[in-house]
């Protein structure tokens, strides 16, 4: 039999196939699934000239895990971090590996994005990057919208979207002299509307409609442009005690004394508890996220939209083909607290 080509294809699961065909035109395949092989072949034709990928967010949580994974596997890797001095930051550096550069960078100031990309801009030259990972993200406590503080609002628009937007802005000359990749990271409340999560929702939404509005424009450029859209992950988006104690005092403080009088201290207070609830029926296991991550940066064939993680595809579609009466009886029963209630529903 005479093998006329081969064709580099994507499988259903994420794994490369080579496949041939013969001079009647059957496709046969190979049966080989050189994931692996053909990665490398991918990374030496497209990649390893240009290796370098900033990825904010890096103190904790998917940025961490994937800017080791990373710069394990020999890219270099400009890890931003909100604290140079924290642990999380330590640890990178504790790897030792000359491939992971670990940098100050709060990117919600606009000064220490313009530092980072001009100390970028020396260590890449005329080469240009590979990739752009905006994972930075904050997560207030859940709160009824009437009394969200509108700082909240104001701190999740800037760090979940204004931020992705500014670090985009910056880096494209680079991204697009590479024909490369933007990986913007989102969530499920950005599509689906939780109770509960209004300021972080909204925040969301906008990096997702971002996100799909800059593919289109950047399809001309060469430039791929994923969202990831992870659910029911524990990082430290989720805070600790003090954290806790935190926003209490803050809705208490900026709420009306209206507002204060209807929902009642008691239910203001119990808030908190669902948050903690929330972290403790999530996952530890990262990983499924950061190999979509992998996967958006890396691959011949990036999707457009990835969902890893309980239920990150599911209620996205309830949403969109069930009737709102439906869907929205379903999110209520998921995500309103039931354990109290405001004091002005109990009396009235």
């Amino acid at each position: 039999m005479c093998l006329n080509m081969f064709i580099l294809t994507w499988g259903s699961m994420g794994t490369d196939s080579l496949q041939e065909t013969d001079s009647s035109g059957h496709w046969r395949n190979c049966s080989c699934k050189v994931g692996h092989f053909n990665m490398a072949l991918y990374k030496l034709k497209f990649i390893y000239h240009l290796p370098s990928i900033p990825v904010a967010g890096c103190d904790s949580g998917f940025g961490h895990a994937l800017a080791k994974r990373l710069s394990d596997e020999g890219l270099q890797v400009f890890a931003g971090v909100l604290d140079v001095n924290g642990g999380g930051a330590q640890q990178l550096r504790e790897r030792g590996s000359e491939k992971l550069k670990v940098l100050q960078l709060d990117v919600t100031d606009s000064s220490q994005i313009e530092t980072v990309h001009r100390y970028i801009c020396t260590q890449v030259e005329d080469t240009g990057l590979w990739g752009l990972v905006n994972n930075a993200g904050v997560l207030q406590c859940p709160t009824d919208a009437e009394l969200h503080p509108i700082t909240w609002y104001s701190r999740c628009m800037d760090v979940n979207f204004l931020s992705a937007v500014r670090m985009c802005q910056v880096f494209l000359p680079l991204l697009r002299r590479s024909r490369g990749r933007i990986v913007n990271v989102t969530s499920m409340a950005g599509e689906v509307p939780l109770p509960m999560f209004s300021s972080y929702g909204a925040s969301k939404a906008a990096i997702s409609m971002f996100s799909r509005v800059l593919r289109m424009e950047m399809c001309v450029w060469g430039v791929r442009v994923t969202l990831i859209q992870p659910g029911g992950f524990r990082t430290s988006i989720f805070g600790n005690s003090e954290d806790v104690s935190q926003f209490t005092d803050e809705v208490l403080a900026a709420v009306s004394p209206e507002a204060r009088e209807d929902y009642g201290k008691m239910y203001i207070s119990s808030l908190p508890g669902f948050l903690s609830k929330m972290s403790q029926q999530s996952s530890e296991d990262l990983s499924p996220v950061v190999e979509d991550m992998h996967h958006a940066l890396l691959s011949v064939h990036p999707r457009p939209l990835y969902t890893p993680g309980q239920m990150a595809w599911l209620l996205p579609l309830l949403h969109r083909c069930c009737p709102a009466a439906v869907s929205e009886f379903l999110i209520r029963r998921l995500f309103v607290p039931s354990a109290c209630r405001p004091t002005g529903l109990t009396t009235s």
